[in-house]
């Protein structure tokens, strides 16, 4: 894979919106079961800000489309 010249690692800005989305799910996923409602909703909170974070950066302009295989 060394001499593709691909990448499927991301920009850095990308992969702290993907932090910020799980820290917020993991949030949220803890206070549902817990009961914690304002845990929950904390969560949510967290994951609406990572994607509004996410379409800032372009996220899914880092999207690598693979070459074909040259036969």
């Amino acid at each position: 894979m060394s001499g593709s010249g691909g990448s499927h690692a991301g920009k850095a800005q990308s992969w702290v919106a993907v932090a910020i989305i799980f820290t917020g799910f993991m949030v949220g996923g803890l206070g549902l079961p817990l009961g914690i409602w304002p845990m929950f909703w904390a969560g949510v909170a967290v994951v609406a800000v990572g994607s509004a974070v996410a379409l800032y950066v372009r996220i899914m302009t880092d999207v690598v489309v693979a070459v074909p295989p040259q036969i």
